[in-house]
Formats: structure tokens, C-alpha cells, sequence
């Protein structure tokens, strides 16, 4: 089948998508080189097929997702990148979607930030199936991450509603943790808030992406230069491709990461879930994206007696564990210590929210943070 790849109203490229595998098996004519994704090769004005096709199925659901086996089922599916095209590629973190000829679409009836949307890919994700014909023009066809979620709308806000995992269903807790920590330290992030369903609690965040910004993510930034100096660190290497496009603020925003994941103990913090925003319409850079997605931190899959935070804490992307990867921050002075101080209280009434955290683990928790925190006073000092 034959699609164009869009920009939001600009045409890209004319491609040949294998229905069956959902995969990109041809390209064809080149309409707007300027506006291939980022990271995807282009030689003599045409992009390279592989990288092309990367990216695409990239965008679709991870083979990983909890319970994504099970939603297969449901769906009488093998793969989920054939859930691309059922939702013509659309997402709610950038502007890329495939336009069908035969049907002729245009972006502004289309898109999800301004039209609704089915919930019936998002309730089958959940467990939940649907009693009626399946609508799969949703955008949880393209999103990422390994944890259950789903888009809902709210008062005509995109929000995006994430779970936990086993064995105490941590994480969304320790999204809201992670922004009350930003908060205190004036850095920009994506604000959580904690709801429950089904007794199970679940984080909720607007989304950042506009209709006319983008989400680019820090691995298709590097892959606009792939090869890699050995006389530099693969985090400098990552600056100089930000600096080489023109993306500005991106080492400040480095090392608020880094001392935010330091303090939580965040073990997956990979190069998909930071990056940068542009203008989908100008291509002009904004600046680093706010930070998001910090819920794998605080320990949320290990025994309440195995929580320990001395112990070298395994790290993304930069090094394998926090304790060399804080050395990366360029400059400490921006931290405000005196804003961590008095965080019992709130951090208590955080993780009290869930009845699978019970009070030792709580105390735990604070402990362990208040730890993480004189640790690292005592390196920026």
C-alpha cells in the first residue's frame, strides 16, 4: 500500500508500507527533504530505507508492554507496528503521520490534540474489552514505554495515565515525588498527579506537545552524527550533536536530570524519554524538553529490607551507575538545598496515597531520599 508520509500539512515522502508486517518495504518519491525526521539518514536527497523504516516501527507499541501479549490477542494481531497504520501513524508527542490517497485526509480533521479520539486500544490495554466493534484510530497505537497507559481526554486535555508494576505498584507515587522534588528546585518538568482505578493507582500528566511543537528524542538527536569520538564522553558527544543543530539550554537541562535521577535513584533514564522540542511548522529549536518520565526510581521494584541507599544504584544513559554518572554535572551551584529541607511531611503523604506501601516502606523511603540528598550536598560542596 502506497502512503505519503506527512508533517502535519507538509508532504515528505511517498512510501510503500507492507500491510501484513507493518513494515516500510519501499520509498518512493521525495517531497521535502527538509522535514525527514531527524536522525534519518539522507543521501543524495533521499532518505536511507532502513533508518526510515527504524523509525517507523519504532513508533509503535514496545513488544515489552505489560500485558501487550494479551491485548494482541484481542486483536487478532502478531505485531504492534501493524497498529500503525490503523491510526495512520498518528501520536500526541510529534507531528508525523501517513496520509492514505485513496482517502484523501487532511491534518485538521484528523490529528489527535484537536479531535477525539477511540478508547478502545487504550481499554484493551487495561484488561478491558471493548463489547462493540473495535475502533483503532487511537493514539495509544504510538506510545511508548514498557508500563501500562493509555491517553484519555479531560476537559479537552490530552492526559496521559500510567500503572505500576509488581510487586507494589511504586511508580506513579514516584512520578509525583520526582515532581515535587523539581518543584522545590525551580526546574522545569511535566507536572504528575496520582489518581486510583480499580484500587490501583495511576499517574496523570498533561501533555507538553502542542500542536505546534514536537517531541525529538535524545537517540535521534545522536543519530544525527552516529560515529562517536573515542577521545570524548558519549554525554559530551550528545551536547556537541545539541549544539551542532542549534538546541539551546540542553547542558543546564543535563544536569538537572542528572541531579534529579541521583537523588530518586532512577534506573531508566534511556535515551528515549528526554530530548528536545522544535517547532513542527518552522523546524526552529525551543530549547530541552521538560523532564518526564521518572517513575522506574525509589527502589519501586525491591523489597522493603533490600532498599539501600548507599548501594550503587544502577544508571542510564550516560554511565552504568549514579555514582560515576553524577560526576557528569558541569556546575552544582544552581541547587538550592535549603528547598529539600522540611520534604518529610510531603513525602509521607505521597506514598500513604497507596495502600500496597505500607508505613515501613514509607519511612523507608523518606530515609533513603534524605540520604540520596546529603550524598549529594556532600559532592556539590
Amino acid at each position: 500500500m502506497i502512503y505519503t508520509l506527512m508533517h502535519k500539512r507538509v508532504p515528505v515522502v511517498d512510501i510503500e508500507i507492507n500491510t501484513d508486517l507493518g513494515m516500510i518495504v519501499n520509498i518512493n518519491d521525495v517531497h521535502n527533504v527538509e522535514h525527514i525526521p531527524i536522525g534519518i539518514a539522507v543521501k543524495k536527497g533521499q532518505p536511507d530505507l532502513r533508518d526510515l523504516n527504524k523509525w517507523w516501527v519504532g513508533r509503535s507499541i514496545p513488544a515489552s508492554r505489560s500485558g501487550i501479549r494479551e491485548a494482541l490477542q484481542v486483536l487478532d494481531m502478531y505485531s504492534t507496528s501493524i497498529l500503525l497504520e490503523k491510526c495512520f501513524g498518528l501520536g500526541l508527542s510529534d507531528q508525523y503521520w501517513i496520509n492514505d490517497p485513496r482517502k484523501s485526509l487532511e491534518w485538521d480533521k484528523i490529528n489527535f490534540f484537536d479531535n477525539p479520539f477511540s478508547e478502545d486500544v487504550g481499554n484493551i490495554l487495561f484488561g478491558k474489552i471493548p463489547e462493540k466493534a473495535i475502533d483503532l484510530c487511537s493514539p495509544d497505537n504510538t506510545s511508548d514505554g514498557w508500563l501500562k497507559k493509555r491517553w484519555i481526554i479531560v476537559d479537552g486535555k490530552r492526559v496521559l495515565l500510567k500503572g505500576g508494576s509488581d510487586p507494589v505498584n511504586q511508580e506513579p507515587l514516584n512520578e509525583v515525588l520526582a515532581s515535587a522534588i523539581m518543584r522545590r528546585l525551580d526546574i522545569p518538568h511535566v507536572e504528575y498527579t496520582v489518581m486510583g482505578i480499580n484500587g490501583l493507582p495511576m499517574s496523570m500528566c498533561e501533555d507538553f506537545v502542542t500542536t505546534e511543537t514536537e517531541l525529538i528524542s535524545a537517540w535521534n538527536i545522536l543519530l544525527t552524527n552516529p560515529a562517536k569520538p573515542n577521545s570524548i564522553s558519549l554525554c559530551q558527544h550528545f551536547l556537541n550533536c545539541c549544539e551542532a543543530l542549534g538546541i539551546r539550554n540542553m547542558r543546564e537541562m543535563i544536569d538537572r536530570m542528572l541531579v534529579v535521577d541521583f537523588l530518586i535513584g532512577n534506573t531508566d533514564r534511556h535515551f528515549n524519554n528526554f530530548g528536545a522540542v522544535r517547532n513542527a511548522d518552522t523546524l526552529e529549536w525551543i530549547g530541552a524538553a521538560p523532564i518526564f518520565d521518572c517513575g522506574t526510581s525509589m527502589w519501586h521494584n525491591k523489597l522493603t529490607n533490600k532498599i539501600d541507599p548507599y548501594f550503587k544504584i544502577q544508571s542510564k544513559p550516560f554511565k552504568s551507575n549514579h555514582s560515576e554518572q553524577i560526576k557528569l554535572v558541569s556546575n552544582f551551584d544552581w541547587i538550592n538545598f535549603a528547598a529539600l529541607e522540611n520534604i518529610d511531611d510531603e513525602v509521607l503523604d505521597i506514598y500513604k496515597i497507596s495502600e500496597y506501601i505500607d508505613e515501613e516502606r514509607q519511612r523507608t523511603l523518606l530515609f533513603s531520599l534524605k540520604k540520596r540528598i546529603e550524598m549529594l550536598k556532600s559532592k556539590a560542596d
